[in-house]
């Protein structure tokens, strides 16, 4: 099961810096992360989406890929790339995998402007090494949503609550 983690941020540029090192965090094997996106309340008022991978992306290089070996087949691989492309394009635009958007931009309406979230669907974490290397981007966090236990949920308050008594470093 995955829990669902969402922390405010006062600007976007710290939500982005903390994605970043939850990222770095997963490359590290500390931290299994199935989405990780930034929602940004802009100054305009507006909400947007920061996702970490394009699903959109994703889907059009596999399907141009899949499409160009299909279409060697019938000696016509650019055009079997180009249709693989759209298709896959296609089929990633309508799959949304992790957190769902439409929660992220209710949430994101919610933000005063100029603020961020950082939007976390975690599988799996070391917690006490997570929370070491988390500690300079828990500084001026919120923790806005979460899906975790009542313990583990209050360990985080407590964790981001210590930042705000420790000067930054």
């Amino acid at each position: 099961m995955s829990d669902l983690i969402a922390i405010g941020y006062r600007d976007v540029s710290t939500a982005n810096a903390a994605r970043e090192k939850i990222i770095d965090l997963q490359r590290q094997g500390l931290i299994t992360v199935r989405d990780a996106a930034v929602v940004e309340s802009g100054a305009d008022g507006k909400v947007r989406l920061h996702q970490a991978s394009s699903a959109t992306a994703i889907g059009a290089a596999g399907g141009a890929m899949w499409g160009g070996l299909i279409g060697l087949l019938f000696f016509a691989p650019f055009v079997g790339m180009a249709v693989g492309a759209a298709a896959g394009a296609m089929a990633g635009k309508a799959t949304d995998v992790g957190v769902d958007d439409k929660f992220m931009k209710d949430v994101g309406a919610a933000l005063q402007p100029g603020s961020a979230a950082l939007f976390l669907l975690i599988d799996q974490v070391t917690v006490d090494k997570v929370m070491a290397e988390m500690a300079p981007y828990q500084f001026g966090g919120q923790l806005l949503r979460s899906s975790l236990s009542t313990e583990a949920e209050q360990r985080l308050r407590d964790a981001i609550e210590a930042a705000h008594l420790t000067p930054a470093r």
